[in-house]
């Protein structure tokens, strides 16, 4: 079973906590059609604690017409036609999918590729164990619709899309059996923090109650805080571009993430899931004694003479919490001391009895 369908088994919806999300390595096309150095992604992705790596898998002549302008940063990836960019890194295909899905296995992480045509997602069936279904595909009916016939868990980015948008390629999905997970995502190559807007997930989370959500992340890596606070907001799986040279030209590289800051995060989220703790409201057994020395007791204000009524006046409250709980200060008042009670001395049950 691959660690995708694991988490979706140990995690069952809705989760009730927050959790360490599933962490989804987006290599996309940053090998540059070399097969070592998709390799190396892998390796070096299985090194830095992803769960799973993510290629992509398209033709240029499928995917864009020869007259596709560009939508993202020119100044890093100065080519200014989708097509053209495409064409250079398509050289992919199903032999090359399948050893790169052996090496996965080799090296203990899932495999996957957001297919961009009907024959990738045929062939890329046989190779993994879910779906992703990229923003810009979020509006194609038909190819969300084959996809979801091969009944398996379908990941769903939202970017740069409507809420009706996201409605209605759920309402395109809800005929067959797969379970949908949907991201929050912004198509902005790089995302600024000012546009990353992560309280969409509070929102998608609200009004998708009956689907898994997390976060397809396109800011600079910088602290890797982004998917953190994404964790922290319920994101149950995170995708972030992953590269092993963020120096590099091209449009993926820099602002991808590489093994050292996949190791960031993680070793940060350690210590988030140490103070995040228990979800369930209860006192530590290390407050034990905090509990019996920093809480009150109900204490004689003043002497109090057997036989006297108890009236208000008659009590305070300090520490310790060995006697009588403040809790019962009205149960208190109105019994009858049952014998000498000294000024600061601290009060007993068996001190007093019941009015006649």
């Amino acid at each position: 079973m691959s660690r995708l369908l694991q988490f979706l088994n140990d995690n069952p919806h809705p989760v009730q906590r927050i959790i360490r999300p599933y962490i989804l390595a987006e290599a996309g096309v940053n090998h540059e059609g070399n097969m070592d150095l998709a390799k190396r992604l892998i390796d070096e992705a299985a090194r830095g604690g992803a769960d799973g790596i993510k290629f992509q898998t398209y033709k240029a002549e499928t995917i864009a017409s020869k007259n596709s302008p560009s939508y993202w940063d020119t100044s890093k990836e100065p080519t200014t036609s989708q097509y053209e960019l495409f064409k250079k890194y398509d050289r992919f295909w199903k032999n090359e999918y399948e050893s790169l899905k052996q090496h996965c296995d080799k090296v203990g992480i899932d495999f996957l590729s957001t297919p961009f045509d009907v024959e990738s997602a045929e062939f890329l069936n046989e190779l993994m164990d879910a779906f992703k279904i990229s923003s810009s595909d979020i509006t194609n009916r038909p190819f969300i619709e084959y996809m979801a016939n091969f009944n398996k868990p379908v990941i769903l980015s939202t970017g740069a899309s409507y809420l009706w948008e996201v409605e209605e390629a759920l309402e395109w999905l809800r005929p067959f059996e797969a379970e949908v997970i949907l991201l929050h995502c912004v198509l902005n190559y790089p995302t600024p923090d000012p546009n990353a807007h992560l309280g969409m997930i509070v929102d998608l989370k609200r009004r998708f109650p009956d689907h898994r959500i997390g976060y397809s992340d396109h800011t600079l890596p910088c602290d890797m805080k982004p998917i953190e606070i994404a964790a922290l907001l319920g994101a149950e799986i995170i995708e972030k571009h992953f590269t092993f040279d963020k120096s590099l030209p091209g449009n993926d590289h820099y602002h991808a993430m590489d093994m050292n800051d996949l190791r960031i995060f993680l070793n940060n989220w350690d210590r988030t899931q140490l103070l995040l703790g228990d979800f369930n409201k209860r006192p530590l057994d290390d407050e034990a004694s905090a509990r019996r020395n920093a809480r009150r007791s109900l204490v004689a204000a003043k002497t109090i003479p057997a036989g006297k009524m108890i009236e208000r006046d008659d009590l305070t409250w300090k520490r310790p919490a060995f006697g009588i709980s403040p809790r019962y200060y009205h149960d208190v008042v109105g019994r009858i001391s049952a014998r000498d009670i000294q000024e600061d001395e601290i009060l007993q049950w068996s001190m007093l009895t019941d009015p006649e």
